[in-house]
């Protein structure tokens, strides 16, 4: 199987070696916990996280414009 990067795109930091001799049962179990883990942090931090999306994608959003703004010269 090729490793594949995580969502997160960090490419450094501890290795996560996921065990080839899991049980289907022990690689669900293992899906649960994260989406459980998930969910209580989206529940904790739900209103933070959204507001930083939003100052992030602002960022990228004002990032794109300024970009788009170089196609009215010639060079």
């Amino acid at each position: 199987m090729k490793n594949q990067p995580p969502p997160s795109g960090l490419t450094i930091g501890l290795e996560l070696l996921i065990d080839d001799n899991w049980t289907p049962e022990q690689a669900w179990a293992v899906v649960e916990l994260l989406d459980d883990l998930r969910e209580r942090i989206w529940n904790h931090y739900q209103i933070p996280i959204q507001e930083y999306l939003r100052e992030e994608r602002g960022v990228i959003h004002a990032q794109q414009e300024d970009l788009s703004n170089w196609s009215d010269f010639d060079f």
